[in-house]
Protein backbone atom coordinates (compact mmCIF):
# COMPACT_ATOMS: atom_id res chain seq x y z
CA UNK A 1 0.00 0.00 0.00
CA UNK A 2 1.53 3.16 -0.34
CA UNK A 3 2.91 5.44 1.97
CA UNK A 4 1.07 8.42 2.64
CA UNK A 5 2.47 11.50 4.46
CA UNK A 6 0.07 13.76 6.73
CA UNK A 7 1.22 16.66 6.74
CA UNK A 8 4.46 16.12 4.32
CA UNK A 9 7.35 18.47 5.40
CA UNK A 10 6.45 19.44 8.88
CA UNK A 11 8.84 18.40 12.04
CA UNK A 12 7.42 14.91 13.93
CA UNK A 13 5.01 13.88 11.33
CA UNK A 14 5.65 9.97 9.90
CA UNK A 15 5.12 7.89 7.29
CA UNK A 16 1.88 5.74 7.71
CA UNK A 17 0.36 3.63 4.92
CA UNK A 18 -3.30 3.49 4.01
CA UNK A 19 -5.02 1.53 6.74
CA UNK A 20 -3.40 4.10 9.11
CA UNK A 21 -0.70 2.02 10.51
CA UNK A 22 3.36 3.22 11.22
CA UNK A 23 5.33 1.12 8.58
CA UNK A 24 9.40 2.13 8.97
CA UNK A 25 10.39 -1.41 8.68
CA UNK A 26 8.42 -3.66 5.99
CA UNK A 27 10.25 -6.55 6.62
CA UNK A 28 9.55 -6.61 10.51
CA UNK A 29 5.67 -5.92 9.50
CA UNK A 30 5.57 -8.92 7.52
CA UNK A 31 7.32 -11.13 9.95
CA UNK A 32 5.04 -9.87 12.60
CA UNK A 33 1.83 -10.53 10.38
CA UNK A 34 2.77 -13.78 9.80
CA UNK A 35 3.48 -14.53 13.36
CA UNK A 36 0.17 -13.11 14.39
CA UNK A 37 -1.69 -14.59 11.61
CA UNK A 38 -0.66 -18.46 12.79
CA UNK A 39 -1.41 -17.36 16.39
CA UNK A 40 -4.75 -16.83 15.32
CA UNK A 41 -5.02 -19.40 12.62
CA UNK A 42 -5.96 -17.09 10.27
CA UNK A 43 -6.23 -18.64 6.35
CA UNK A 44 -4.80 -15.60 5.05
CA UNK A 45 -2.89 -12.80 5.60
CA UNK A 46 -2.20 -9.08 3.78
CA UNK A 47 1.07 -7.18 3.83
CA UNK A 48 2.06 -3.53 2.09
CA UNK A 49 3.76 -4.78 -1.18
CA UNK A 50 7.14 -3.86 -1.42
CA UNK A 51 9.89 -5.69 -4.06
CA UNK A 52 11.57 -7.08 -0.86
CA UNK A 53 8.48 -8.55 0.82
CA UNK A 54 7.32 -9.75 -2.25
CA UNK A 55 11.01 -11.98 -2.43
CA UNK A 56 10.83 -12.78 1.17
CA UNK A 57 6.95 -14.79 0.90
CA UNK A 58 8.26 -15.78 -2.94
CA UNK A 59 11.30 -17.61 -1.22
CA UNK A 60 9.26 -18.66 1.60
CA UNK A 61 6.67 -20.14 -1.12
CA UNK A 62 9.47 -22.00 -2.43
CA UNK A 63 10.74 -23.47 0.48
CA UNK A 64 7.13 -24.69 1.51
CA UNK A 65 6.64 -22.48 4.21
CA UNK A 66 3.82 -20.66 3.19
CA UNK A 67 0.69 -22.00 0.67
CA UNK A 68 1.00 -19.39 -1.89
CA UNK A 69 1.78 -15.74 -2.19
CA UNK A 70 -0.03 -13.24 -4.88
CA UNK A 71 0.28 -9.84 -5.95
CA UNK A 72 -3.27 -8.07 -5.23
CA UNK A 73 -3.62 -4.22 -6.39
CA UNK A 74 -0.69 -2.42 -3.49
CA UNK A 75 -0.69 -5.67 -1.53
CA UNK A 76 0.53 -9.19 -0.94
CA UNK A 77 -2.74 -11.92 -0.43
CA UNK A 78 -0.42 -14.70 1.41
CA UNK A 79 -1.84 -18.12 2.23
CA UNK A 80 -0.45 -19.42 5.49
CA UNK A 81 0.51 -22.73 5.37
CA UNK A 82 -0.81 -25.57 7.91
CA UNK A 83 0.29 -29.32 8.49
CA UNK A 84 -3.24 -30.53 10.27
CA UNK A 85 -3.75 -28.41 12.44
CA UNK A 86 -0.28 -27.12 13.14
CA UNK A 87 1.32 -24.23 11.22
CA UNK A 88 3.80 -24.68 8.91
CA UNK A 89 6.35 -22.40 10.54
CA UNK A 90 7.31 -23.13 14.22
CA UNK A 91 9.33 -19.68 14.71
CA UNK A 92 10.03 -16.87 12.15
CA UNK A 93 12.26 -14.08 13.50
CA UNK A 94 14.22 -10.68 12.06
CA UNK A 95 17.70 -10.82 12.09
CA UNK A 96 19.33 -7.76 10.39
CA UNK A 97 17.91 -4.62 11.11
CA UNK A 98 17.61 -1.05 9.84
CA UNK A 99 19.87 -0.25 12.22
CA UNK A 100 21.62 -3.55 12.62
CA UNK A 101 22.14 -5.23 9.58
CA UNK A 102 23.99 -8.65 9.78
CA UNK A 103 26.17 -9.98 6.81
CA UNK A 104 27.44 -13.47 5.97
CA UNK A 105 30.08 -15.02 4.18
CA UNK A 106 28.95 -18.74 2.97
CA UNK A 107 31.32 -20.29 5.16
CA UNK A 108 30.34 -18.35 8.05
CA UNK A 109 26.72 -18.83 7.40
CA UNK A 110 24.83 -19.73 10.88
CA UNK A 111 22.55 -22.61 10.81
CA UNK A 112 18.98 -22.56 12.10
CA UNK A 113 17.57 -24.80 14.09
CA UNK A 114 20.62 -27.09 14.22
CA UNK A 115 20.01 -27.47 10.55
CA UNK A 116 15.71 -27.68 10.02
CA UNK A 117 15.11 -24.47 9.58
CA UNK A 118 16.59 -21.44 6.72
CA UNK A 119 17.94 -18.10 6.28
CA UNK A 120 16.72 -15.84 4.00
CA UNK A 121 19.57 -13.72 2.47
CA UNK A 122 19.55 -10.56 0.40
CA UNK A 123 22.03 -10.99 -1.93
CA UNK A 124 23.57 -9.01 -5.29
CA UNK A 125 21.74 -12.29 -7.40
CA UNK A 126 18.22 -11.52 -5.27
CA UNK A 127 16.75 -12.68 -1.73
CA UNK A 128 17.57 -15.85 -1.77
CA UNK A 129 17.19 -18.70 0.59
CA UNK A 130 20.58 -20.44 2.35
CA UNK A 131 20.05 -23.21 0.45
CA UNK A 132 20.04 -21.62 -3.20
CA UNK A 133 22.55 -19.36 -1.57
CA UNK A 134 25.15 -22.44 -1.17
CA UNK A 135 24.28 -23.66 -5.11
CA UNK A 136 25.20 -20.10 -5.99
CA UNK A 137 28.25 -19.79 -3.90
CA UNK A 138 27.11 -16.44 -2.17
CA UNK A 139 26.44 -14.44 0.78
CA UNK A 140 24.85 -11.41 1.94
CA UNK A 141 22.83 -9.93 4.34
CA UNK A 142 20.53 -12.21 7.03
CA UNK A 143 17.41 -10.63 6.30
CA UNK A 144 15.39 -13.90 8.54
CA UNK A 145 15.56 -16.73 9.62
CA UNK A 146 12.63 -19.29 9.65
CA UNK A 147 12.31 -22.83 11.34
Amino acid sequence: MPVVFSGAGQPGRVARDKEGVMVNDHLSDLVARIRNGYMADLPLIRAPYTRAVYGVVRVLVEEGYLARAEKKENAVEITLKYKGKKPAILGIKRSSKPGARIYTSLKDMPKVWGGLGINILSTPKGIISSKQARKLNTGGEIVAQVW
